[in-house]
């Protein structure tokens, strides 16, 4: 069920093998997401194969691929930036950089039965208020938005153990690194690039990186290109030089060497697997 307020958009519906087949997750494509998983069920996020060992909650950017594997009782709450940035907002809710646009990870959120149990019962609140055609309906479904949101932030720093006053210095540099290379990506591939407009050296990029992930700030910047890279090859029907031109390399050449290092498999060989 979806909601619709002037340009603003909101809306639920189940998470299983019905969303492939009636096409659901294409016409959402470029909405924000928060995905409800049960335990034990398997998606797949962009490429990548997973099953949960717990009641779990993923935050999801637009354009993100997403498959619903084997998995019974999911629930995908979906809204578009009109109705809620996460960017312009984030000042309410301390999420971006940590539960979107996080290049370090892909934001699950393991949830005990406590947790677990809270989370549902907001879902249920939200699928009821979908339903209500009273006049604040729209700040009400953005109200429990926001209250998954800022529990799952507390979660998340929680479980990474970000109490004291040092480490939230390191997530906050985390989350503005994660930001600028979100934002980026296509057009700066370098350390030093990210390193100049964070005004620090990039051996001390490399260093404050080191205290929150094991990969290199170069791993992580090549990375995501190489992420893009395969979205692009696997869901539209640019060609590789103009895959190349979009991600800022002007030799297609180049480029191919690039993935198929990384990769270990051509651009083409991996578009023929989709």
């Amino acid at each position: 069920m979806i909601k619709e307020f002037s340009f603003k958009k909101f809306g639920n519906l189940e998470f299983n093998k019905s969303v492939e087949q009636n096409d659901s997750l294409t016409t959402i494509h470029d909405h924000i997401k928060v995905l409800f998983i049960p335990r034990n069920a398997i998606i797949q996020v962009d490429f990548q194969e997973i099953e949960m060992k717990t009641d779990t909650l993923l935050f999801i950017n637009p354009h993100v691929i997403l498959k619903p594997c084997e998995t019974i009782g999911g629930q995908l709450m979906h809204f578009n930036r009109d109705f809620y940035c996460v960017e312009i907002h984030d000042h309410e809710v301390a999420c971006d950089g940590i539960l979107y646009n996080n290049v370090f990870e892909i934001p699950f959120i393991s949830l005990n039965e406590e947790q677990s149990a809270e989370i549902q019962r907001i879902i249920h609140d939200i699928k009821l208020e979908l339903k209500n055609e009273d006049s604040g309906s729209e700040e009400m479904l953005r109200t429990l938005l926001k209250l998954i949101i800022l529990k799952s932030t507390r979660i998340w720093k929680q479980q990474h153990q970000l109490a004291d006053d040092m480490r939230q210095t390191d997530v906050q540099f985390l989350r503005k690194f994660s930001k600028l290379v979100e934002q980026h990506f296509k057009t700066l591939h370098t350390v030093a690039d990210y390193a100049d407009m964070l005004c620090i050296t990039p051996k001390n990029l490399s260093k404050k990186i080191s205290l929150v992930s094991k990969e290199t700030p170069n791993d992580i910047i090549k990375n995501r290109i190489i992420l893009e890279s395969k979205r692009l090859l696997a869901h539209t029907a640019m060609n590789v030089k103009e895959i190349a031109y979009t991600l800022n390399y002007e030799d297609d050449a180049y480029f191919v060497r690039f993935f198929t290092k990384h990769t270990g498999m051509s651009p083409t060989s991996f578009r023929k697997q989709f």
